[in-house]
């Protein structure tokens, strides 16, 4: 029987994640999933009245989330979008496109009634994959405790 795997989480400058008590990232096993994540930078809302900015703002924290853990967007498996009005498919779509063209993740877009801050139009979450354990059991992104 393995033991239970490791859980490492990722915190932000979010003031929700203390509020609320909830971790921006968390990565077990191979797997990593990021919170619902807004167009917010500092407390500083990007992109006011533009869905189109405000996907790609929101995509960017999450990307930035998956950095400590060594991941990135070309990791992501799936997306999810959450949008305030049905009118804003296209932009939000255009924007996913633009960022996972390549990459082709499974998604979901969703109509919400809103969100905590009205201003927002859009607020995403991700899930990625890590690269394959290497032989001594630990992740690509772990050091082996081997000295040089």
């Amino acid at each position: 029987m393995t033991g239970t795997p490791a859980v490492r989480r990722v915190q932000t400058d979010s003031p929700w994640e203390e509020t609320i008590g909830f971790a921006r990232a968390v990565a077990v096993g191979d797997r990593v999933l990021v919170s619902g994540t807004m167009p917010l930078v500092k407390g500083v809302l990007q992109g006011e009245g533009d869905p189109y900015l405000q996907t790609k703002a929101a995509f960017a924290n999450a990307f930035a989330a998956l950095e400590p853990l060594g991941l990135g967007a070309a990791d992501v498996v799936r997306t999810r979008m959450y949008i305030t009005h049905a009118r804003d498919v296209d932009a939000a779509g255009r924007a996913h496109k633009e960022l996972f063209d390549d990459i082709r993740p499974a998604a979901t877009l969703l109509v919400v009634s809103g969100f905590v801050d009205s201003r927002v139009l859009v607020e995403v979450e991700v899930e990625a994959v890590r690269p394959a354990a290497r032989p001594d059991g630990r992740h690509a992104d772990e050091p082996s405790g081997d000295t040089p």
